[in-house]
């Protein structure tokens, strides 16, 4: 049986397609909503028109690499998180081609959240599937959530901790953005703290699991005025974005101890940040960047789970 999963994000539209025979995804694709220079995202009518333009094309360029009259079941993000409220008008672009395409073959369609769909392609990343059946501790970070939450595969989520204010991507790209790199901004900024040498002490905020980010954001711009290269302050800038998410962890785990921590969400692709919290959150799981940042993946997996078409899911 394949699944099809159609996430329209603030950042990207994206298509998978999962085998649940095989247990594996068979092909995905991805596009980034296209951002001017120096802008900070996109107008949500814009991001709906672009979605709304992109989705016919990938749907054909999905086609061509795997049988789509082969699809039994359909998965689509159609809010951001699984709160009462979240709401954004992206995820309709997604919603109503998905609809579409269920409606005209007769298929199940399941309507999930864009943060679901981090958390179990994150999960199902890992390689280890009983991750589906036990609680995980979870972060969910990106630029619209710096979310520590406690779950039960996808479906159970019990939120922990967060940011107060400013959300660990959007300080990311902001300064990014400051720069002169594009929007989103993780990559470019990343490839310049690599190239920083310096140790770096990072000062951050937090309390317990909650944290506070807006103060990054300052201290960034305090720096490059001090005469900093833009490689240390970008350097700076993740490390303390790991360093936040090693004191959530830690108090987490003070909470719930030996639990798996498992991070999603785009900033994680950042392969800095990987490596400053692997050494410091024991169990920690990091996932390739495909599964960590925006995709339909995770979707695809869940209409699996959904329709009962992945045995080792859906016990």
């Amino acid at each position: 049986m394949l699944t099809l999963g159609i996430d329209t994000s603030n950042y990207a539209t994206s298509l998978a397609v999962f085998d649940t025979n095989a247990g594996e995804v068979v092909c995905d694709c991805k596009k980034f909503l296209p951002v001017k220079p120096g802008q900070m995202g996109l107008r949500q009518s814009d991001a709906l028109f672009h979605h709304t333009c992109a989705l016919p094309p990938m749907l054909a360029e999905l086609g061509s690499k795997v049988d789509l009259t082969r699809v039994e079941a359909v998965g689509v993000s159609a809010k951001p998180r699984p709160v009462e409220g979240s709401y954004m008008p992206c995820f309709l672009a997604g919603v109503n081609a998905a609809s579409a395409f269920a409606l005209a073959r007769n298929l199940p369609l399941l309507q999930t959240t864009h943060q679901q769909g981090h958390i179990a392609a994150a999960l199902f990343a890992t390689g280890e599937i009983s991750l589906f059946t036990q609680e995980v501790l979870v972060f969910h970070v990106s630029g619209g959530t710096t979310d520590l939450l406690l779950c039960q595969g996808a479906d159970a989520i019990v939120p922990l901790g967060t940011s107060s204010d400013l959300y660990a991507g959007q300080a990311v790209d902001r300064l990014g953005v400051k720069l002169g790199f594009p929007f989103p901004a993780g990559t470019y900024v990343s490839e310049q703290a690599a190239q920083c040498p310096d140790k770096i002490r990072p000062k951050v905020s937090v309390r317990g699991m909650e944290c506070s980010l807006s103060g990054l954001e300052n201290q960034c711009a305090r720096l490059l005025q001090e005469g900093k290269t833009a490689a240390y302050v970008c350097k700076y800038c993740l490390l303390c974005i790991g360093e936040t998410l090693v004191r959530m962890a830690d108090a987490a785990l003070r909470e719930h101890p030996g639990l798996p921590v498992v991070f999603a969400g785009g900033v994680m692709s950042s392969e800095l940040i990987k490596t400053y919290v692997m050494h410091r959150v024991p169990g920690a799981h990091f996932v390739p960047g495909k599964f960590a940042s925006d995709n339909a993946i995770g979707i695809s997996v869940l209409a699996a789970k959904e329709n009962q078409a992945w045995p080792i899911l859906s016990m």
